[in-house]
């Protein structure tokens, strides 16, 4: 079988054992069926993933051009708490800012290879906890914008990791922890502006990721330096493919890639 198309980000699906989609314009593939076949991956190009042209990607699936100019890369996206849209205040584009950073937003402890704190729209629960290959999280508040999950996140953050190791993440090197602690301990650092938000309750999120092998030595693939790569793939945890000689491949740093699959 073969395929081609840009990459994007894989869509998840939370079953029993997550699933994992990759749209490759005219297949949509479950990548999960893939497990334990040999997959060669060869770099063709590269869409800029907002304009579609062929200029070298530059960060986050962007051309340089776009991703200075489009407003799916302000700031804000990176650091919530800059978001403005609750002043009526524009970045890039209002209309567009008002309706992704008012919306209601969800901060969080996760844990994937140690206890971090993270922001994500309500509407990516638990999506934005899959992509990070979280295998457990919890919320903390729930506020009606993106600055107060913002300034939440800044506020937490001096007192737990905001950021996952991914090393650790892909060889499942995980702390055992309760999360339900570390949030009661987090509780009394909460701004006030966000501490009616608090979500008073027990339950968290486990996730199950569809890997057969974990790696002991990760090594990341770079298609542009490797423009070429075969191996068997033994696992799909976070937006990464895990493969059997523990070469791993982050789909989401690589969006905008024009890649060819051949399975």
């Amino acid at each position: 079988m073969n395929y081609q198309g840009v990459l994007k980000k894989m869509l998840t699906e939370n079953a029993k054992e997550i699933q994992y989609y990759l749209d490759m314009n005219t297949d949509f593939i479950n990548m999960n069926q893939l497990l334990n076949k040999e997959i060669t991956i060869n770099f063709i190009s590269y869409e800029c993933l907002n304009c579609h042209s062929e200029k070298q990607i530059y960060r986050q699936g962007f051309c340089k051009s776009c991703f200075f100019d489009t407003p799916n890369a302000g700031d804000w996206i990176m650091r919530p708490e800059l978001s403005k849209a609750h002043l009526g205040i524009e970045d890039r584009d209002l209309a567009y800012e008002k309706a992704v950073q008012l919306k209601p937003h969800i901060v969080y402890l996760a844990n994937s290879s140690n206890v971090k704190v993270g922001v994500t729209r309500k509407t990516q629960v638990p999506t934005r906890w899959i992509d990070q290959g979280a295998h457990e999280a919890i919320e903390i508040v729930e506020v009606p914008n993106r600055y107060l999950a913002g300034i939440t996140e800044v506020a937490l953050k001096n007192h737990v990791a905001d950021k996952t190791n991914w090393r650790k993440m892909l060889k499942n090197d995980v702390d055992d922890v309760s999360l339900l602690e570390w949030r009661e301990k987090l509780k009394e650092f909460i701004p006030e502006e966000a501490k009616e938000y608090f979500i008073d309750t027990n339950s968290k999120t486990n996730l199950y990721f569809p890997v057969i092998k974990y790696p002991e030595k990760p090594k990341s693939l770079n298609l542009q330096k490797t423009p070429s790569y075969k191996g068997k793939l033994v696992g799909i945890k976070g937006q990464y493919l895990i493969f059997e000689d523990e070469t791993v491949f982050n789909v989401r740093s690589n969006e905008g890639l024009v890649v060819h699959l051949e399975v």
